[in-house]
């Protein structure tokens, strides 16, 4: 008597289907979008998902998604801004996941855009604050302020970006996925040398241990696999300790906190005795509103801002002509 169990064809509609949000998560990573921008858009299609009950996205369509937004803008009361970061990630759900059209969205409630002016430092005020900071802070904050970097693109900076000879810093993947070039200020050059003959070193002692690996793009990363070993790729400012790569399970050295030197840029304005409610991005406005005020022309400036449009420059414009730089009191 045969006791063998007899082969299963297994049947391809039993086979494991990936999650919704799985499947979101890959398709992100297809495309090599930042792991903030995965975390954003997984977010938001978690929220759209739960509002609506857990029905399915492929149940529902533009009335559902209106209704959502809506909801943001006129019970959550979210800004503009973050509005859109909400309709951007059920927008890439539906049109790369789902592949349905959505329609035209006319039934919006839209959260409106306040029309505010920028938050300036004094030049003063800015040499105030750097003086309550040190070392690679200090660096990292004068870079904000001398080279018109957003938080980012400082963090993310690599060796081989810093060009002493001609002075200047080129920012790769920035905003908006574009690369540009902006001045590197004479007053940080001494020290980032040293600064950067300490990231050598760390480099050198995390090869010996068998790590010094660090982050690159999926695409540069085939084209050069040995490229994350190499020095010219480490971050100008790295993490003080190694963490584990969320996406690969390797360890590696990202760069330093983004929320550190967050913390680090309120206590220094608090210490410099400063009121106004600033943070890292008002060094990258200051940097702006002052080269307008030395007199170097717009289109300059949105140069080495990476601004699109020279409109969204022109903002400084109307800082400088505010309060006594624009009009005289006739009190004086």
């Amino acid at each position: 008597m045969n006791t063998q169990v007899p082969f299963i064809v297994p049947n391809p509609t039993n086979a494991h289907k990936p999650k919704l949000l799985d499947m979101v998560t890959q398709v992100i990573r297809t495309k090599h979008f930042s792991i903030r921008t995965e975390e954003a858009y997984t977010g938001w299609i978690k929220r759209y998902i739960l509002f609506h009950n857990k029905r399915h996205p492929r149940d529902m369509g533009e009335s559902e998604v209106s209704s959502f937004l809506s909801s943001l803008a006129t019970k959550n009361k979210v800004s503009a801004s973050t509005q859109n970061q909400a309709l951007s990630a059920i927008v890439f759900l539906y049109k790369n996941v789902i592949k349905k059209d959505l329609g035209m969205f006319t039934n919006i409630e839209k959260a409106k855009r306040p029309k505010r002016l920028p938050i300036v430092f004094s030049k003063i005020e800015a040499q105030k604050i750097l003086s309550k900071l040190r070392d690679e802070k200090w660096i990292m904050v004068s870079l904000l302020y001398g080279a018109g970097l957003r938080l980012m693109d400082c963090l993310r900076l690599r060796v081989k970006d810093i060009d002493f000879d001609y002075k200047q810093i080129t920012v790769r993947n920035g905003k908006g996925n574009k690369d540009r070039v902006t001045i590197l200020p004479e007053t940080v050059i001494n020290p980032l040398k040293k600064h950067l003959l300490n990231v050598k070193e760390l480099h050198n002692n995390d090869l010996k241990q068998g790590y010094g690996s660090v982050y690159i793009p999926h695409a540069l990363s085939r084209k050069y696999p040995h490229a994350d070993k190499e020095l010219g790729w480490q971050y100008v400012f790295p993490a003080k300790n190694r963490s584990i790569d969320p996406r690969t399970d390797i360890v590696r050295r990202h760069h330093f906190s983004e929320a550190s030197l967050h913390k680090t840029v309120k206590q220094a304005i608090k210490d410099a005795g400063i009121i106004k409610p600033g943070s890292c991005h008002t060094f990258r406005h200051s940097f702006a509103t002052h080269l307008l005020e030395n007199g170097y022309d717009i289109r300059t400036v949105q140069e080495l801002l990476g601004h699109s449009d020279v409109s969204t420059t022109m903002i400084y414009t109307h800082v400088l002509n505010k309060g006594g730089h624009g009009v005289k009191s006739p009190l004086d």
